[in-house]
């Protein structure tokens, strides 16, 4: 089954369990620090792969030692479905396991 688009109530209880991540312009959006150029790099890495397991990708934006990252679903005109909310659940694991804050 396609993924369907969220409602803007959907989305706020999403929210609630997605600590740092805000809805903006339908995207799920969310910024990283790190310790440095490489420990972004290496989760801008590790962020890839999982996007691969699930066949589903963010829009990362790497500066220096911050990682961007944005999510919406392409296949539903841009909008925000639960293969966004999955993802950046995903993301946030991976982001803990790299000292992101």
């Amino acid at each position: 089954m396609a993924p369907q688009p969220l409602t803007e109530l959907e989305i706020a209880e999403t929210l609630s369990g997605l600590p740092g991540w805000r809805a903006e312009n339908d995207h799920l959006v969310r910024s990283y620090t790190l310790p440095g150029h490489p420990a972004a790099v290496a989760l801008l890495v590790h962020i890839s792969v999982a996007q691969e397991e699930l066949n589903h990708h963010a829009e990362l934006t790497l500066v220096y030692n911050r990682l961007g990252v944005a999510l919406n679903t392409h296949s539903v005109g841009g909008k925000v479905t639960a293969l966004d909310a999955q993802l950046a659940r995903r993301i946030g694991e991976i982001a803990a396991g790299h000292a992101a804050d």
